[in-house]
């Protein structure tokens, strides 16, 4: 190479060199590629979930007891079993005690007739008052009253007591041949229609809970679900359970009697951004954060998460509605990091 040549290279070497250096080039840094969404402000429902077990209202049981002493003579019925009104439930015979009772009605209502005839011929001669005779028609119809009273609960013969209503039974108390008590008990009835969903929340849900909230009810196995609304919340802990006993009503004929279901309860509408949960980071201090991405560069932006509800999360936060909100490739990224879009980008209107 001759002298002449060599001021002409260098010059145009380091006019190379100075192109490469990027003094005056493009950024060529690094850049990390991710998948960006939209931010959007919106609301989620606060659900709290628990499950129990249907059971008829105090207004809608009746238990069957017997009028009197009595004998079973037969049960028509098992426990389970749905009835319609009118329905044969149970026969009962008198018991020996009834029986006998019945026998003293009759004589003392012969004898209390037989009374006041000789009272009002007595009358008649002048030989009797009519105070007295008034108080011979009262001892007859007093034990007239005490006899027909005997009469309708079926102390002379077997009686057949019949359903009230339609019902299901809840239990059977009394066996054939068994020997019951007045008022002893027989049958437990429940109508299937006025039925109301028992569950039992933690002390801490409780105090989220109030008469009237929508609730969303699953009968257990179950893929269809239907609405409800809460009744009554307690206002104590169940010493057996720990828990605080609530009452669902659940739709007409939703549910029998005893079927277990869940309950998820709305007690409250969250409102905040709602961002899906895979965008939600926690740093080495165990703080929430998130990603956004504006004018190509990657941004930390802290965040308060107000509600985790499955795959959506509502949080609250210094973010910038115009920005990005980066969602897959977001845990590598450090602040003012270059990012590229996998993918055409997202609309954002203002």
């Amino acid at each position: 190479m001759t002298k002449g040549l060599i001021p002409i290279v260098v010059v145009l070497f380091l006019a190379a060199a100075g192109v490469a250096s990027g003094a005056e080039g493009p950024d060529r840094s690094p850049s990390v590629l991710v998948r960006l969404t939209r931010l959007e402000k919106g609301s989620l429902p606060q659900v709290v979930e628990a499950f129990g077990r249907a059971e008829p209202t105090p207004a809608a049981r009746q238990a069957i007891q017997a009028p009197v002493a009595a004998v079973v003579d037969a049960v028509y019925v098992k426990s389970g079993q749905e009835v319609a009104k009118g329905a044969p439930l149970i026969r009962l015979g008198p018991s020996p005690a009834t029986a006998e009772s019945f026998e003293k009605a009759k004589s003392a209502l012969r004898a209390a007739q037989e009374d006041e005839r000789r009272t009002a011929s007595l009358a008649v001669q002048h030989l009797a008052t009519g105070q007295q005779l008034a108080q011979a028609r009262k001892a007859v119809a007093d034990a007239q009253a005490s006899l027909s009273a005997l009469q309708a609960v079926g102390a002379d013969s077997a009686r057949t007591l019949n359903a009230p209503f339609a019902a299901v039974v809840t239990q059977v108390a009394a066996s054939p041949g068994a020997l019951v008590g007045q008022g002893g008990p027989l049958l437990d009835l429940a109508m299937p229609s006025d039925l109301t969903l028992r569950v039992g929340l933690t002390p801490a849900q409780a105090a989220t809970v109030k008469k009237g909230d929508p609730a969303t009810i699953t009968p257990l196995g179950a893929m269809s679900h239907f609405s409800g609304r809460v009744l009554a919340r307690g206002a104590m802990i169940d010493p057996q359970t720990g828990l605080v006993s609530t009452e669902i009503e659940p739709q007409s004929g939703a549910l029998l009697p005893g079927q277990t279901a869940q309950a998820a309860i709305t007690v409250a509408q969250v409102e905040g951004y709602v961002v899906p949960h895979e965008a939600l980071l926690i740093d080495e201090r165990g703080a929430p954060y998130l990603v956004q991405a504006k004018d190509g560069a990657a941004h930390i932006v802290p965040v308060r998460l107000l509600l985790a509800a499955g795959d959506k999360d509502v949080v609250a936060g210094a973010l910038d509605p115009m920005a990005y909100l980066v969602l897959s490739g977001n845990y590598q990224l450090k602040e003012g990091m270059r990012v590229r879009a996998d993918g055409p980008q997202p609309v954002i209107r203002p």
